[in-house]
């Protein structure tokens, strides 16, 4: 799909005609205008009704029978791409498993013969390389027409001379990049005290769990064999780059000339030590399931990592972590792909809040199983989150099946808000999870969402670390969840105040506010309008009318809301792009918080009716999570019937508050 161009702005529709009604899923629904309540036609009324029964039939039928729910989380094939070269690099790649793998990376392929990191993307340069580099260990041969197009792609962005320093690791693990011309990150990082800038625990923890590893790695600089060259992919042009030596990335240009002639002869004994260091490090943060964070980077440079360090491949650590993999594998007829993470909990606990938004009893056996189960996986042990609150007691979830290290605050909001809706006995989970949510409150009043007052900038200008985002400060959508469900349960005080005063100095200058782990400013705002409204500020306080007024300003003329993950990097794209039920979903839960029922909230409503499938399900190949603002993008694929089936839910039911228990 090519690129489109952001949207215009869809005027308020004031009183739209109302659309067919269509059981079978292609349904519209009229309300009153801005002056009317949810004074629905019989027509409409039904049609909203058919709507929420259809998607919540269908979001029934995808619970699995202990409870659970867990919709495909898709990223880019640069996952798939790296899940070869771990392969190739440990000697276990098989011709079945590169097969299907390629066949999941061609149909991706764009007509231009690029490869990009979201659905309808740009050209991504180093995403193409690592894709050509897959077909090429596939057997596709360079002269092939798709080959050609993307090296030309590849050569056209300035070759892999200007791919991103972790695509050129990749290739140094193979002799294809030489291991001098990469940025050092020596193991002796892990030797600096807690105190000291950029020690481990400054880093965002995921980036602290590919960090670790990859010192142990630069250290050994391997190269494995592979049976293909990249010649084709480069341009012979580099253009070294002196920075301003005034400037943190000049400074640390001039420490890295310096690591690079440490490396040369380090300390052996200091070097040993921080080897044994990592090492350990690495070993006690692996989870049950045999993954490292639940996520793909930290899983594979680990693995990687304890294999240089003598592992052989059927030590029970390296055992488990590559029979993990398989749990992380989606096989189909579209081929063969590597989830990046699972989002089981985060998922699960959506869909309970959406199911009693759209009508579904406390004690319904559905909720039941999942409320059992959510409770069953509270995590209940120190994780590196108590190395800056060392007093404050385990509680909370995590977003994986196993991942005890390292619960957050975002997915311990939802959770707690989806157990106040089903008929459940918590055993304490959500009295010890408030308290850690509380606990976890950053200085200046907002939160994040794994630590606390990680904000340490300078991890940014590292010359090693261009993987996406390296710190977890304060967010809005985070401290938006966090507010919303202490209020609902109760814990009002000094932290919502804080909080609240936090989200309010955080709304940006145009009405919204910018959102970390959606896309984008829709999401942000999505989040932190119904999290003021349950935190006691009026509809008609102005940070919330100068929300609504820039949530209607963005709709577009089809009655949906959409927004390109280019936002990030260009604000132009804020609030533009194609219409997406989650995203239009996240703009009716605002809207509707504050009491709207006129013409931008029928008008959405009606889209998410017209647009839903003859299953009860909607489409939508957009992206609209995220993973590293503007560098890393993920297509969850339960977003589009959870949040459509909340929004639909509320409207129906007079917009409850979130959270709200149901009897």
């Amino acid at each position: 799909m090519t690129a489109t161009s952001p949207s215009p702005a869809a005027p308020a529709v004031e009183s739209p005609l109302a659309s067919a009604t269509d059981a079978a899923g292609g349904v519209g629904v009229r309300v009153a205008g801005p002056s009317g309540g949810p004074s629905t036609t019989a027509g409409g009324r039904r049609a909203v009704e058919v709507a929420i029964a259809s998607g919540r039939d269908a979001l029934l039928r995808m619970q699995d029978s202990a409870g659970w729910w867990k919709g495909e989380l898709e990223t880019n094939v640069t996952m798939d791409a790296e899940d070869l070269l771990l392969r190739q690099f440990l000697g276990i790649r098989t011709e079945r498993q590169t097969a299907a793998t390629a066949t999941w990376v061609r149909a991706n392929q764009r007509e231009d013969g690029s490869w990009a990191t979201f659905y309808g993307g740009p050209a991504d340069l180093s995403t193409t390389a690592e894709a050509y580099l897959a077909l090429r260990l596939a057997g596709d041969p360079v002269d092939a027409a798709h080959m050609r197009a993307a090296a030309e792609v590849v050569r056209d962005a300035g070759g892999l001379e200007r791919s991103r320093v972790f695509t050129r690791i990749w290739l140094a693990l193979f002799g294809l990049w030489r291991w001098a011309d990469l940025p050092v990150l020596p193991p002796e990082l892990l030797l600096l005290p807690r105190w000291a800038p950029l020690n481990i625990y400054d880093f965002g923890s995921w980036a602290r769990g590919t960090v670790v590893p990859l010192t142990v790695v630069g250290h050994h600089r391997p190269v494995r064999p592979i049976p293909v060259t990249l010649d084709e992919l480069r341009t012979g042009v580099t253009v070294p780059v002196r920075r301003d030596v005034t400037s943190w990335a000049g400074r640390f240009q001039l420490l890295d000339d310096a690591l690079h002639r440490y490396e040369r002869r380090p300390l052996r004994a200091l070097r040993q030590l921080a080897l044994d260091r990592a090492e350990q490090w690495i070993v006690a943060r692996q989870e049950a399931d045999g993954c490292w964070g639940g996520i793909q980077p930290p899983w594979v440079y680990s693995l990687m990592a304890l294999h240089l360090q003598g592992y052989a491949l059927d030590h029970p650590v390296m055992a488990a972590g590559i029979a993990g993999l398989d749990g992380f594998t989606i096989e189909d007829d579209r081929g063969r792909r590597l989830e990046a993470c699972q989002s089981p909990v985060w998922d699960t606990c959506l869909a309970v809040q959406a199911l009693a938004d759209a009508g579904a009893a406390a004690d319904d056996p559905a909720m039941v199983r999942a409320g059992h189960w959510l409770v069953d996986q509270e995590v209940r042990v120190p994780g590196d989150w108590s190395v800056r609150r060392p007093r404050l007691a385990p509680g909370g979830w995590a977003f994986e099946f196993a991942n005890v290290h390292y619960p957050d605050v975002d997915d311990t909001a939802e959770v707690v808000l989806a157990l106040r809706r089903a008929a459940v006995d918590d055993r304490g989970s959500v009295a010890r999870a408030l308290d850690w949510i509380e606990g976890m409150q950053c200085v200046d009043g907002g939160w994040g969402a794994f630590d606390v007052d990680n904000t340490r900038d300078l991890c940014r200008q590292l010359p090693f670390c261009d993987f996406g985002e390296l710190i977890d400060p304060p967010s809005a959508d985070v401290t938006a969840h966090a507010v919303e469900v202490l209020v609902a349960c109760g814990r009002t005080g000094v932290a919502v105040d804080r909080g609240v005063a936090w989200l309010l100095a955080a709304q940006e200058a145009d009405g919204s506010w910018f959102g970390r782990w959606g896309v984008n400013h829709v999401y942000g705002t999505g989040a932190v309008v119904p999290a003021l409204v349950a935190a006691g500020l009026a509809p008609t306080h102005p940070a919330l009318v100068r929300a609504c007024s820039w949530l209607a300003a963005h709709q577009n003329a089809d009655g949906g809301w959409g927004e390109d993950l280019r936002s990030y990097r260009e604000p132009a794209w804020r609030g533009r792009g194609a219409s997406t039920p989650s995203q239009t979903a996240w703009a009716l839960l605002a809207l509707l918080a504050c009491g709207r029922r006129d013409g931008p909230v029928e008008s959405g409503v009606r889209w998410l009716c017209d647009t839903q499938q003859a299953d009860g399900t909607w489409d939508e190949p957009w992206f609209t999570g995220t993973g590293f603002p503007g560098d890393f993008s993920i297509n969850y694929h339960l977003y589009r019937q959870v949040f459509p089936l909340m929004a639909l839910g509320r409207f129906a039911r007079g917009a409850p508050v979130a959270g709200e228990a149901i009897p």
